[in-house]
């Protein structure tokens, strides 16, 4: 019998988290909502949460089925750790490769889903890369490349910080996971810097952390290349490098986060860059198969959405669907290399990876 999902709680309500509520609200969750500051447009209930406060946070999870964090990486142990233990679904977006590493352990012998990384990268770039893998005979390399940046970009930097400072300067820092000629390695970030093309624009990659999730474990003796990169536009890895290290950054994150969001600060007109490829052989032969696309803000229950709100909340929400509809399994951890990449389009919220037109509303 499937563990099913009926009230959710979201907790963290920026950008993201506020979509990921309305977006479960019309897929006909009960959702509620939870901060320590609770904006002032909710339409559905809150619950004012210190998460610092453990025994708080573990008085307000009771009586849900799920909990989904879009809270800062650094909160997202301790809530994971406390829904386990009471039963709850658990759902989050993190690219922090030692919180994934502990949810694995945690995991085993779970009586429900503990599904971090289910935001754009890692999650929908794993779906899709896995996706185009399974074409293939023998794969030779899987390549993942992903960036959300500014559409008209300004100075040397060419970016704006529409995600959390705290996951880019983590993901600019710490070491990265690939597999190399067959062998799991773990390389530098802001390495192995490679140009792109995508619809005309010429942007460059490089490694970054954390955007493979569990690709390198799942995949290891089965492709020889398999790797993460950022995606910016050009000279942007030269500038993040002096900054880092030559200005010696590096040492201080909490202030080189604070800096860059300072002189970089959101921007509304952003573009999400996702380009995968799997090359293989079919039948005896070598190809190279892509999924490259562009990804514009989008008009979502009458508001202008960000490319980067949109995308990430959208595939949270669409994986939610699935455990909840028994397309994916209700307990245990999920990779999300081993959800279907056709039955995720399929879902209302995956269905938004569809559209065309920043015109088009829910």
């Amino acid at each position: 019998m499937n563990n099913g999902i009926q009230s959710i709680l979201v907790l963290g309500l920026g950008k993201v988290g506020h979509l990921v509520a309305e977006l479960l609200l019309e897929t006909d969750f009960q959702v509620s909502g939870g901060d320590l500051h609770i904006p002032s447009d909710i339409s559905y209930p809150t619950i004012t949460i210190d998460v610092k406060d453990s025994e708080a946070l573990a008085r307000h999870l009771e009586g849900f089925d799920a909990v989904l964090s879009c809270l800062p990486y650094s909160y997202n142990l301790e809530i994971a750790t406390i829904a386990c233990s009471k039963g709850i679904h658990y759902f989050d977006l993190t690219e922090d490769v030692p919180t994934t590493r502990a949810i694995i352990e945690m995991s085993k012998g779970a009586a429900t889903i503990l599904a971090p990384q289910c935001g754009l990268a890692p999650g929908f770039i794993g779906i899709v890369g896995s996706s185009l893998a399974a074409r293939f005979d023998k794969i030779r390399a899987i390549k993942l490349r992903v960036g959300a940046l500014p559409q008209h970009p300004t100075g040397l930097l060419g970016y704006a910080f529409n995600w959390s400072p705290e996951g880019v300067v983590n993901e600019y820092l710490n070491d990265c996971e690939v597999i190399e000629n067959g062998e799991h390695k773990w390389v530098s970030p802001m390495e192995w810097i490679e140009t792109l093309v995508i619809n005309g624009i010429q942007l460059e990659s490089f490694t970054t952390s954390g955007g493979l999730g569990t690709m390198c474990e799942t995949f290891l003796n089965k492709v020889e290349n398999l790797d993460y990169k950022s995606i910016r536009y050009p000279g942007h890895v030269r500038q993040m490098n002096f900054f880092f290290h030559e200005l010696l950054m590096r040492e201080n994150r909490e202030l080189a986060g604070k800096i860059l969001t300072n002189a970089k600060p959101a921007v509304s007109d952003d573009v999400v860059f996702v380009h995968a490829s799997c090359e293989g052989w079919k039948d005896g032969q070598l190809l190279r198969d892509e999924f490259v696309n562009a990804y514009y803000p989008m008009i979502i229950r009458g508001r202008m959405r960000r490319a980067i709100s949109w995308t990430t909340a959208a595939s949270v929400c669409a994986v939610v669907e699935m455990v909840n509809s028994g397309a994916l399994p209700d307990r245990g951890f999920l990779k999300q290399e081993e959800i279907p990449l056709e039955k995720f389009l399929q879902t209302r919220n995956g269905r938004l990876y569809g559209r065309e037109k920043a015109e088009e509303t829910w």
